[in-house]
């Protein structure tokens, strides 16, 4: 028998969860270490721009589609298409968000695991555990797999509790924790030698770096930084009330979003720069910032070990922090399969999750024993090719399938008065026609096409 359906009891309980699950990894090193290597501030300010003229309309979609429908993504589609064709689509798109987000935190479980493992290390070093500690910071086999585990456990824990009780209680928990720990590291970092040049280099704008190619990549982060396209912000949205504004709420998911995101830069380019004050290399060979796990894993590190006893005590907060962030981000993407399954499978919640996090750590299994064939492979399946595509094809749903007159009549609940209002001017032809053109440039941007294109002229 399938459990009752969840619903978020409180506006925080949406706003904190939504957030987390925007917030994730790639937040924390990804938009910092893009914006340095794009110019600083004017990648900010870009970024910033398209939060709002992308990623706002397309969430939009989600949370609106998800609330009509209270159910899954595929039923959800399934729901407001209006023929054979559109609910053919809805299946393919619905399997789809499935299928990615699965995938998506597959690999996504790797590298939290690392996080875990990190955090775990300077306990280690307290106690004077130096060969556990080295094997903590290895990349065995055995740790990424014990480490997968272990973070998986902790999301299935987590997901199994229910909407309220474990989506929504652990979200409201851990969302003021990764604040508090963001705003006290940055206040530790920036009193370092080199931290205000790393502030220069964010906060300055260099517009000499402005192209084509820098509102492609700030249009990129905006998007998927809001977890769009595989259906987590639209089982989110399932579990609203019927009384609560969703242009409002979508706001303020996507204000969270960009403010927590501009704020991790101020903690990571002044923690690079006081890295290469304390002697740490932080330029690649080529010239640019390092980024990505290099940045994680070996420059901040590299950092940490400088500091002598206070940077066990600094590694043990950043490490918290990363963690988290998995934490909030995971949760959101292992409720869209088991959504899924309490639903059209009818299973109980908890075997849901038992069932469904098992498939997904063996395909996390497969990967670190493939790693450096499937890991890469993956995440470009996944992100690179899934994601934007996906995004598309809810785009079209809400814009083109899904009745106009249906959809505002989901929107007036909660807000009566919004068919006069601008949004309702302006949302519905916008999503329709400009999204989709904005996620399929930097789609094209994404895997190169442009330049493709660019070399039959050159």
């Amino acid at each position: 028998m399938s459990a009752p359906r969840g619903q978020f009891s409180s506006n925080i309980g949406f706003l904190m969860a939504a957030a987390g699950s925007a917030v994730g990894l790639g937040n924390i090193w990804g938009f910092p270490t893009k914006a340095a290597q794009n110019g600083g501030a004017a990648f900010v300010v870009v970024y910033l721009l398209l939060a709002f003229l992308l990623a706002y309309p397309a969430l939009m979609a989600e949370l609106t589609i998800g609330r009509h429908a209270r159910s899954n993504m595929v039923q959800a589609l399934r729901g407001i298409s209006t023929g054979p064709i559109s609910r053919l689509f809805g299946n393919l798109t619905g399997f789809g968000g499935i299928i990615v987000a699965s995938l998506i935190l597959s690999f996504y479980s790797i590298v939290a695991g690392w996080m875990v493992a990190y955090l775990a290390e300077p306990f280690a070093r307290l106690l004077g555990a130096g060969e556990i500690a080295n094997w903590l910071t290895s990349g065995s086999i055995g740790r990424n797999l014990l480490f997968a585990a272990i973070f998986s456990g902790m999301t299935m824990a987590i997901i199994a509790s229910g909407v309220e009780k474990g989506i929504e209680r652990w979200s409201t928990l851990l969302m003021p924790a990764l604040i508090i720990l963001l705003l006290l590291l940055i206040v530790y970092v920036l009193t370092q030698p080199g931290a205000i040049t790393g502030l220069e280099t964010y906060l300055i704008p260099d517009f000499s770096h402005f192209s084509w190619s820098l509102v492609i990549s700030a249009m990129g982060q905006a998007f998927f930084s809001l977890s769009l396209g595989v259906g987590t912000m639209l089982i989110y949205g399932s579990y609203l009330s019927q009384q609560e504004s969703l242009p409002r709420l979508g706001a303020l998911v996507t204000l969270i979003d960009v403010g927590i995101a501009f704020t991790a830069g101020l903690l990571i380019l002044p923690a690079m720069y006081v890295a290469q004050e304390a002697g740490t290399q932080i330029f690649a060979a080529s010239g640019e910032l390092i980024a990505g796990p290099d940045l994680i894993l070996q420059v901040l590190p590299a950092l940490f070990n400088t500091m002598g006893t206070a940077g066990l005590f600094v590694a043990i907060a950043f490490f918290a922090l990363m963690t988290i962030a998995s934490v909030t981000s995971s949760i959101s993407m292992l409720e869209v399969p088991v959504a899924f399954s309490i639903e059209n499978l009818k299973l109980g919640r908890k075997t849901a999750t038992l069932l469904v996090g098992l498939i997904i750590f063996a395909i996390s299994s497969l990967i670190i024993f493939n790693f450096d064939s499937l890991f890469v492979l993956v995440i470009s399946i996944s992100t690179e090719y899934g994601q934007p595509l996906l995004g598309v094809a809810l785009c079209i749903f809400a814009g083109w399938i899904w009745r106009r007159d249906e959809v505002l009549k989901e929107l007036k609940k909660g807000h009566e008065n919004i068919g006069s209002t601008l949004f309702w001017k302006i949302w519905p032809w916008y999503v329709r026609l400009v999204c989709p053109v904005l996620i399929l440039a930097a789609f094209a941007q994404s895997v190169g096409l442009f330049s493709g294109i660019l070399d039959l002229f050159t």
